[in-house]
C-alpha cells in the first residue's frame, strides 16, 4: 500500500464507488513538458492508505496527442464511466476529450476522433454536469491565449459523443472580485487564471461552482452561485475564496461513510510537491464551509 502523503498528484478527482475511492489526475511525469503517456488511477478503502496505481488510459499508436495530460474527471454516466481530460500536441491547440470505460479503473478508451472544445482555442478541465437530463460540459478557454481567462459551457449530445451549442461564456476571471493577475511563463504579459470548474447542488437548490484561479496568498478556489439556479444562468461570485492559500483545482465528493468531503492539490508548486489534500466540509445555507482537515 502507499500512503497518500507519498502520492505526487495533481488535479485530484475522487470517485467513490462499490466501497472505494478511485483517485484520478495528473500523474504523468512529464505534465509540464515532453512526452506523456499515461493517466494513472489510485485505489483506496480509506483515503489514506492506497493501492499502487493502475494505468486508466495509456497513450496508443494513433492517438493524436501525446502533451499536457492533465486534470482527468471520471463520472458515472447512462452506466459507464466517463473521463474528460485534457491534451495537446505539437502544432494544435491544446483540448478536452471524453473516454469512456466499462470500470471505473479502465482502461478509456476515445469516444470521439478528437477534442469536442473549438480546435483553435486552447481550453482545460472540462468537466460534465446534467441538469434536467441534458449533459453539460463546462470548460476553461485558457487565459495564457485570451489573457482575461473564461469559463464557457456547450451543451452535448446525449451520447457524448458531440457537442449541439455553440461554446457560450458563463463569466472571465476578473469578474471575481478576489482573484489577482499572474505573469505569464513565457514572460510577456500579465493575465488572470480560470481552472477546474466543478458543480454542487445545495440542499436549498442553489447551484454552485466551484473554480480556482490566483489569490492573494497564491492558487485559491473560488465559489460563485447561479442566480437562476441553473447551468446556464448568471454566475455571481462569493468575496472570498473557499480556500486561500496554495492549493486549488477541487471538487466535491460524498464519503463511503456519508460525511461531504472536498478535494484539491496542494502546494502548488514546486512540480513534485504536489499532494492531494481532503478536507470534512458543510453546508451553510448559501454556500460552502470547511471543517477540518482529514
Amino acid at each position: 500500500m502507499i500512503k497518500r502523503s507519498d502520492i505526487n498528484i495533481r488535479d485530484p478527482f475522487v470517485l467513490a464507488e462499490g466501497g472505494f475511492y478511485y483517485m484520478y489526475g495528473s500523474t504523468d511525469k512529464n505534465i509540464w513538458g515532453g512526452e506523456c503517456r499515461s493517466f494513472d488511477v489510485y485505489k483506496s478503502r480509506d483515503l489514506e492508505n492506497f493501492e499502487p496505481p493502475v494505468s486508466a488510459f495509456t497513450r496508443f499508436d494513433g492517438f493524436w496527442a501525446n502533451e499536457n495530460y492533465w486534470a482527468p474527471e471520471v463520472h458515472r454516466y447512462r452506466g459507464k464511466y466517463y473521463m474528460l481530460a485534457s491534451f495537446r500536441a505539437k502544432g494544435r491547440r491544446r483540448g478536452s476529450q471524453i473516454l469512456v470505460a466499462d470500470r471505473p479503473e479502465g482502461p478509456f478508451t476515445p469516444l470521439a476522433d478528437g477534442p469536442f472544445t473549438p480546435s483553435d482555442w486552447d481550453c482545460l478541465d472540462a468537466t460534465l454536469y446534467v441538469e434536467n437530463g441534458r449533459p453539460y460540459a463546462v470548460y476553461c478557454h485558457e487565459w495564457t491565449q485570451i489573457q482575461d481567462g473564461e469559463i464557457c459551457y456547450q451543451e452535448l449530445s446525449p451520447d457524448l459523443k458531440g457537442t449541439v451549442s455553440p461554446p457560450v461564456k458563463m463569466f472571465a476571471a476578473s469578474s471575481a472580485p478576489w482573484t489577482r493577475a499572474v505573469s505569464c511563463h513565457a514572460g510577456d504579459f500579465n493575465g488572470r487564471i480560470t481552472d477546474a470548474p466543478f458543480f454542487y447542488r445545495l440542499k436549498s437548490g442553489s447551484l454552485l461552482m466551484l473554480w480556482s484561479s490566483a489569490g492573494a496568498e497564491g492558487y485559491a478556489v473560488g465559489l460563485s452561485v447561479s442566480e437562476n439556479g441553473g447551468v446556464t444562468g448568471r454566475f455571481a461570485h462569493y468575496e472570498t475564496p473557499l480556500f486561500a492559500k496554495d492549493g486549488g483545482h477541487a471538487m466535491v465528493f460524498r464519503a463511503l461513510d456519508g460525511r461531504l468531503l472536498l478535494a484539491l492539490h496542494r502546494p502548488n508548486a514546486p512540480p513534485g510537491a504536489e499532494r492531494p489534500a481532503f478536507f470534512e466540509i458543510a453546508e451553510t445555507g448559501d454556500g460552502l464551509l470547511i471543517k477540518s482537515e482529514i
